[in-house]
């Protein structure tokens, strides 16, 4: 008797309540939900902070292009004006250019003007302390020589052209005559003396009884621009083979043939033109 009631009591003790499952149930849900309140809330600070940070972000982003914006306007705007002042000083060089061209060709003119009555000898000999009036004598041994008619009271000036290096030099000799029509008539006399004769001009038709075969030559005074210009002409006509080359007061031409055009030859770019033309 005592032994099943001790079973019943112990059944009875070891029997768990109906609602305790219930009671442990609910306080997991509890705590599960508490916990999922808490989550969500960390979810929704952590994504407000994001928002918060990207708003911040694409401000900053946006003032910066606002920044880059009114920057490359302002520089646009400059690139503008800089341009526009670029053109202007572009246009004022290109109108300066012209303008020195023109004072050139009037000064040229002027040169051209100042040297219309004079003639040089080059590769003259030079005598040691040579004076004027043996330059003097020269001219008037070559008038004799050639059939001119120059005398010394027909030579304004004369003298030879100073060398860039000490030591005697066989630099040009400047003569100045009283008329454009005496320089002419020496030029053409000497020019028909080379025709005419073997032997063409030489240092004894001066007066030179020392390197007396010295040859010499009888031309205009050309300017700078003239003397390279011809310089110029006579490689141009030696190689597109033109017939004729030569120098008139003052200016240089050059011709292909006989029947062909005479070519004024002002500059030198229009001598590179003709060398590069088939």
């Amino acid at each position: 008797m005592t032994d099943v009631a001790d079973k019943s009591l112990s059944d009875s003790e070891l029997k768990t309540p109906p609602n305790a499952f219930s009671r442990f149930k609910r306080k997991r849900t509890d705590e599960y939900s508490s916990e999922l309140g808490s989550f969500k809330e960390e979810i929704k600070s952590m994504l407000f902070k994001q928002e918060q940070d990207f708003r911040k972000i694409l401000n900053d982003i946006k003032q910066s292009n606002d920044c880059i914006q009114s920057s490359v306007t302002l520089l646009t705007v400059q690139n503008e004006e800089f341009r526009k002042k670029i053109d202007k000083l572009e246009n004022k060089i290109q109108e300066d250019q012209k303008y020195i061209i023109l004072l050139e060709d009037r000064i040229e003119d002027i040169q051209i003007g100042n040297r219309k009555a004079n003639f040089e000898l080059k590769n003259v000999p030079k005598k040691a302390s040579e004076t004027k009036e043996d330059l003097i004598e020269m001219v008037l041994n070559l008038s004799n020589n050639v059939g001119g008619n120059i005398n010394k009271p027909d030579i304004r000036d004369i003298y030879r052209v100073r060398g860039k290096k000490e030591g005697p030099q066989n630099t040009p000799i400047i003569v100045e005559t009283s008329s454009t029509l005496l320089k002419t008539d020496i030029l053409k006399m000497s020019k028909n003396f080379n025709v005419k004769h073997k032997t063409k001009l030489r240092a004894l038709h001066l007066g030179f009884r020392t390197s007396e075969d010295t040859p010499i030559y009888v031309s205009e005074q050309l300017t700078a621009r003239g003397s390279r210009l011809h310089f110029l002409a006579r490689d141009l006509a030696k190689s597109k083979q033109y017939k004729f080359c030569w120098t008139a007061y003052g200016k240089v031409y050059v011709r292909k043939a006989e029947n062909t055009p005479i070519i004024a030859i002002k500059t030198e770019a229009q001598v590179q033109q003709l060398l590069l033309e088939q």
